[in-house]
């Protein structure tokens, strides 16, 4: 780039030209800046780092002589020096420039390049920060909550719901998300980690224990409709449960297209946590489980979100043998068989609403008749809703649904009752799945499916009054 051959006409034009080329070039390089202020000051530029090294040169020849004037900088006629905040800069201009006109370069020169110094200084600082966060991440999944927690320097910190999206504009909507995080999150006290790991987008939303999921999942669906991303979002589960949670999150994202979201609870707006008034469920939750302490809540709640005894262990880092021994002290003190259905679905409930161990005012028994206990809702008002959440099943998918969840959800002995083959059951129930638009394979959709199918069910809807067409099976499921 050479220096414009026509002057300004007047000094406040020249001082706007100046900075206005100047400001170009930085914006491409700082050798492009050095190579337009050697061109406006008609001479030579050099820019030297703070242990005597050649940054960039115009012309490339000047270099050494720019790295002796700023190892020893000394008033000298023919030179310009600025000291900038990790270089010097050396500019010997042409004795027809003007010295206002070279201190205007070399100042603009100097301030553009500290303005770029802290723009890459916070550049390295953001992804410090989302290392941290990251790594953050990857200790909540590994089950190092206390650890993960300490780097993050919050307290207070019980539960984590996750939501992870994914698309083809992931980093457009990690940097969106991470401004108006920052923008709003009070400093130190992150209510989120955000970050990408592999091919995802997370958002682990940290709180107390009291989740805010309604209000929450609104802005997820906005981020997943405006940068066309595909997401799940988990149920809260408490911190050295997020392996389930994060399990949960991919799972119901699977099943949504582009540009929408799915919770892992998939019942939507017939969930009965949106049902039920939320004072009414802590209540009730508090008084079922005012028995248990806080292991024995942990536990239950692993228990009855991973479905086994095997994965329950895995996520509280216990034998598989206290967790049996545990559910055994469980089982006595609620008084409850907790191989009942019915039980499970009633206690899920319990754990997804309770926030921690308190003094409850009293305590409740659980009952599997009526299904879903009178103190959540009225008869008329339990079976209207499951009413409509049933409604599009006809009698032998909603025969066969009511056994496959009696045997919480599993094929086999379901099949063998109703004197089904397995992978009609298995066809059968992905069909039920897509005509409720539900993802059967989550236990909270499972424990609210069976509590509906319980309320409504009739002495008829038991597997020994399934319709029959000729054998065993089904073996044309459009014609029941």
């Amino acid at each position: 780039m050479t220096a414009s051959s026509a002057e300004p006409t007047s000094p406040e034009e020249s001082r706007y030209q100046v900075m206005r080329r100047l400001t170009r070039a930085a914006a491409h390089s700082d050798g492009q800046l050095i190579a337009e202020a050697a061109a406006l000051a008609g001479g030579w530029a050099v820019l030297v780092d703070l242990m005597g090294d050649v940054i960039c040169s115009t012309p490339r020849t000047a270099g050494p002589e720019g790295v002796r004037a700023a190892a020893h900088p000394r008033p000298l006629p023919h030179l310009t020096i600025r000291r900038t905040t990790d270089a010097v800069l050396v500019i010997n201009p042409s004795p027809a420039v003007a010295a206002a006109r070279v201190d205007l370069i070399a100042q603009t020169c100097a301030d553009l390049l500290r303005l770029q110094a802290r723009a890459h200084r916070a550049e390295e600082t953001l992804r410090a920060e989302q290392g941290l966060r990251r790594a953050a991440l990857h200790l909540l999944l590994n089950g190092h909550a206390a650890l993960a927690l300490n780097i993050l320097g919050i307290v207070g910190v019980t539960h984590a719901t996750v939501c992870r999206f994914t698309g083809t504009a992931i980093q457009d909507a990690h940097q969106a998300l991470w401004r108006t995080a920052k923008a709003s999150t009070p400093r130190n006290t992150p209510c989120a980690l955000i970050c990408i790991e592999g091919s995802d987008l997370v958002i682990a939303l940290l709180h107390g224990g009291s989740p805010d999921t309604h209000r929450v999942l609104p802005r997820l669906s906005a981020i997943a409709e405006r940068h066309h991303l595909a997401g799940g979002v988990s149920d809260p589960a408490p911190l050295d449960m997020i392996a389930t949670a994060w399990s949960e999150a991919g799972t119901a994202r699977l099943n949504v297209d582009a540009g929408q979201i799915s919770s892992a609870t998939g019942m939507g707006p017939k969930g009965i946590l949106q049902l039920v008034p939320s004072h009414r469920l802590s209540a009730w939750s508090a008084a079922v489980l005012q028995p248990l302490g806080r292991d024995q809540r942990r536990t239950l709640e692993a228990y009855l979100r991973s479905g086994s005894v095997q994965a329950a262990a895995s996520a509280l880092d216990v034998s598989e043998g206290t967790v049996r021994a545990r559910l055994r002290g469980i089982s006595s003190a609620l008084a409850v068989e907790l191989d009942n259905a019915t039980v499970q679905a009633q206690l899920l409930l319990a754990v997804r609403t309770s926030t921690a161990p308190g003094k409850a005012r009293s305590t409740a028994r659980l009952v599997t008749h009526p299904p879903l206990p009178t103190e959540l809702l009225s008869p008329d008002d339990a079976h209207q809703w499951a009413a409509d959440v049933l409604e599009p099943l006809d009698a032998p998918l909603r025969i066969a649904l009511r056994c496959w969840l009696q045997h919480r959800g599993r094929t086999a002995p379901a099949a063998s009752e109703l004197r089904l083959s397995r992978s009609t059951l298995t066809e059968w129930c992905s069909k039920i799945g897509d005509v409720l638009h539900l993802d059967l394979q989550s236990a909270t959709v499972r424990a609210e499916l069976h509590l509906a199918s319980e309320t409504i069910a009739t002495p008829e809807d038991a597997a020994r009054f399934l319709p029959r067409r000729g054998g065993r099976t089904y073996r044309n499921q459009r014609s029941y």
